[in-house]
């Protein structure tokens, strides 16, 4: 159910459903209530529901726009819940606003004192998928499943989005609230009713129940972590001292030589970024300008402070070592100075470059070399670990990071609930606020609990026409 904090709105919308630019085909949509008159006014009859009806597309003299397909969805049957017009036009930018003002006119000379038709206005980002999530059609997992699906940059990122927008995410947050309700009912009935002595923890297997529940939980949300992965993939900076070949490892990761690569220090003064896959794994690499202290000039300085902003958003961090230099004072003293800035963070991962050249060189890290690709794989197995990928797309469905914290959420009050039933004298009003507190996180995945700044974040990401 949607968010009872948000009214459902009773006013037609309108907005190309199509990418910009030309195409063979562009879509005008519009949603609302009692489209009959409107669908009159452009097509000059009424349409059969669901048919695709093939004719002209009239302007307000009774000329054609253009020739296409009409179709049209009558409520609740169709994808927002509401009534749906669909007129599908050659994809010329020209065209589909023609078709879109010519809407937007014959809604005005239907909206009157007769009040044939509510105001019809344009609509906004997400709006149509707004209006599917308020009227029950989807559920919010599914809803952002939509926008994930567009937006999918791997094949296994297509595939798992696909699967949540059938509802595969959905059913598992509602299996785990279900389980949550009737864990519920049974320390409620145990405060409601005093005088039965109810001992609920031993005779209704509270403590095996909740137990069950929280490793249920904890692979629903190693799931959805390796979900969020490919939704968003995981961010890598290459970072190191001038010259140490981040750029040759950008080329060599994206199979393209992206980056300039020349001997001369400093060559690389600004962020340059790809998005690659691994496994079906989105990863943005982003190479960066060499760190040194005693930038040449100013735009090479604008370009350290930028490395470092890059470095602490990153995800992971590859430092990268030159062996040839392995030994040399200034390089060494640079090596010290990165490293003591960088610290011992997790995300930091050693590799050592152009092994091809240092071929018996000791190295306490991963050895590769960019140039002739030695080592590339086991990078790439390396950084898939780090962001702690470690299952097959097949099967998974997409998430996001906000599904990621609300099950966390959830984990932690499960965690204080079963601190709180191992206890003698466990305090059940208190047992039953954890239980609470967890099954409205999990609601905040579905939609079963959500605010209106939730759901204005979450669509306004959307594109106009969807």
């Amino acid at each position: 159910m949607p968010s009872s904090l948000i009214p459902l709105p009773d006013d037609p919308i309108v907005a190309i459903a199509t990418a910009p630019g030309r195409g063979a085909v562009g879509i005008v949509r519009v949603s609302g209530r009692g489209l009959g008159a409107l669908i009159d006014a452009l097509l000059g009859k009424a349409l059969a529901p669901r048919l695709a009806t093939y004719g002209p597309l009239l302007d307000a003299h009774g000329d054609a726009i253009d020739r296409g397909l009409a179709l049209f969805f009558p409520a609740p049957h169709s994808y927002t819940g509401e009534d749906v017009l669909e007129l599908q036009a050659h994809g010329g930018p020209v065209v589909l606003q023609l078709l879109l003002a010519r809407c937007l006119e014959a809604a005005g000379e239907l909206h009157g004192p007769a009040a044939r038709l509510p105001h019809l206005r344009l609509a906004e980002p997400g709006e149509f998928t707004q209006r599917a999530f308020l009227n029950g059609k989807l559920d919010l997992a599914q809803a952002e499943a939509v926008a994930d699906l567009i937006d999918a940059g791997t094949e296994a990122a297509a595939r798992s989005a696909s699967r949540s927008l059938a509802g595969a995410f959905s059913r598992e947050i509602d299996t785990l609230a279900q389980g949550l309700i009737d864990l519920r009912m049974l320390v409620e009935a145990t405060l409601d009713f005093p005088e039965e002595e109810i001992d609920f923890l031993e005779k209704a297997d509270a403590r095996g129940r909740l137990d069950r529940l929280t490793a249920a939980l904890d692979r629903a949300l190693d799931r959805t972590r390796q979900g969020a992965l490919l939704a968003e993939g995981m961010t890598v900076v290459l970072a190191g001292q001038p010259n140490v070949g981040k750029s040759s490892l950008l080329n060599a990761l994206a199979g393209a030589e992206l980056a300039i690569v020349t001997p001369v220090p400093g060559t690389t003064r600004d962020k340059i970024g790809q998005t690659i896959q691994i496994e079906g794994v989105p990863v943005h690499v982003i190479d960066t300008a060499g760190l040194r202290k005693g930038a040449r000039d100013e735009v090479e300085r604008i370009g350290i402070e930028r490395s470092w902003a890059e470095i602490e958003r990153a995800d992971a961090v590859i430092f990268l070592h030159d062996l040839t230099r392995a030994g040399e004072s200034a390089y060494e003293a640079g090596e010290r100075e990165i490293a003591d800035r960088l610290g011992h963070a997790a995300q930091v991962m050693h590799v050592f470059n152009k092994a091809d050249l240092v071929p018996d060189g000791a190295a306490g890290g991963l050895r590769l070399s960019a140039l002739t690709g030695e080592g590339l794989a086991a990078l790439r197995r390396a950084l898939l670990e780090r962001a702690g990928w470690h299952a097959s797309p097949e099967g998974l469905f997409i998430a996001r990071t906000r599904h990621v914290r609300a099950l966390r959420r959830a984990r932690e009050h499960l965690a204080l609930a079963a601190a709180l039933a191992m206890r003698a004298d466990a305090a059940l009003d208190l047992l039953a606020e954890e239980l609470r507190l967890a099954h409205d996180a999990l609601g905040e995945i579905t939609g079963r609990v959500s605010a209106d700044a939730l759901l204005g974040e979450i669509f306004g990401r959307f594109c106009i026409g969807k």
